[in-house]
């Protein structure tokens, strides 16, 4: 079986899980791409459910800028980073505004689909997006300690890359101000410089 083909029946699977009953559905998940680089960002916010694709709202439009500056466009991207997450299903909103932080439980339930993805797909470059989840895989006291460096992490046995970058949301201001700023783009050009990244984008050219 190849690795497409069992992503394909991984997200059949994945699609239909309901272990966390806080959770909103639909689970949203990218394509079934067989890719060395993964992307992790932290939840679906309310809008991709309704578009049903990761990163399809305000936080996606500057990610995909993001990537844009280091010549990759977004239609791009999604044909050749498989893209994962923390949680798949929206955590709805807190009382008082903004989205939910999942539970240790509910990120928990999903890590087993998170690891299933690794383990097919043994990627040598794990790009995570927001401070929720790069914790899964490092202490992050402040995100100045851990963000414009390229660490080397051992992740399910493996010792694989790992760039951090910061979450994109509109609420957050650290990505526009300094030190902040400079980092994002210290991370960004790691993230272009690797050679997963040169070889799925730029030598097959």
């Amino acid at each position: 079986m190849s690795n497409q083909t069992e992503l394909i029946a991984h997200q059949t699977e994945l699609s239909n899980c309901r272990r966390c009953p806080n959770m909103i559905p639909p689970v949203i998940t990218g394509n079934p791409v067989s890719s060395k680089i993964i992307l992790i960002g932290q939840a679906p916010g309310n809008k991709e459910g309704e578009l049903q694709r990761p990163f399809a709202w305000t936080a996606g439009k500057t990610l995909f800028k993001w990537f844009n500056s280091i010549g990759v466009n977004e239609a791009e991207f999604r044909q050749a980073v498989y893209m994962s997450a923390v949680c798949r299903c929206f955590p709805g909103k807190k009382p008082k505004g903004g989205d939910r932080v999942p539970s240790p439980e509910e990120i928990d339930n999903c890590s087993y689909w998170l690891n299933h993805e690794i383990s097919l797909l043994q990627p040598q470059l794990i790009i995570a997006v927001g401070k929720l989840a790069i914790s899964q895989y490092m202490k992050v006291k402040t995100l100045k300690d851990v963000i414009g460096q390229q660490h080397q992490l051992t992740i399910l046995n493996k010792t694989r890359d790992f760039i951090p970058l910061p979450h994109p949301s509109g609420a957050s201001t650290w990505h526009h101000t300094e030190p902040g700023k400079s980092l994002l783009q210290l991370a960004l050009q790691k993230i272009e410089q690797h050679p997963c990244w040169q070889e799925l984008f730029f030598e097959s050219n």
